[in-house]
């Protein structure tokens, strides 16, 4: 496995529409577990395709230790609810910003066994997946209409 270059706000790649999937190869896999592994280095609990440099709607999410989604061509098919919370982002490092998510969210999509399964999550789980399809459409958790207060510094731990 490779630890990629995480891109950083700014970069005009974050800005761009990924393209779908069209067929898992084995380059998709191994894109998979290198994301998996440079989410992990980076102590985030979710990775955008885009985020390492590849146009394409893939994405991997762990926010409790050891289950990993992955999410390929992903797609919002339900939400409700509502939280306000603080989130973050691996591209934008040392900020943070209260956004307005969905409570529960599900979200179609293809596991790297070229299986499509239906996803259900809430609270964290519910933002993160809407912070790592918005990535999918160019988007980042500061743009207005996200986020409800202006982002700040992070303190350091």
């Amino acid at each position: 496995m490779a630890i990629l270059n995480i891109i950083e706000e700014g970069d005009p790649l974050l800005r761009k529409t990924s393209r779908p999937v069209e067929e898992i190869t084995p380059r998709i896999i191994t894109l998979l577990d290198d994301m998996i592994d440079t989410m992990r280095k980076a102590d985030g609990c979710g990775l955008a395709a885009v985020q390492v440099g590849v146009l394409r709607r893939i994405c991997v999410i762990e926010t409790e230790p050891g289950t990993v989604y992955e999410l390929i061509n992903p797609k919002i098919i339900a939400f409700s609810g509502h939280q306000e919370n603080p989130e973050g982002c691996l591209s934008v490092p040392g900020k943070a910003s209260i956004t307005s998510r969905p409570m529960y969210v599900t979200v179609r999509a293809t596991n790297r066994k070229g299986e499509v399964y239906d996803l259900t999550g809430s609270e964290l789980l519910a933002r993160c997946i809407c912070h790592e399809v918005d990535h999918l459409d160019g988007k980042l958790f500061i743009d207005e209409g996200i986020h409800l207060r202006p982002y700040v510094e992070k303190r350091k731990k």
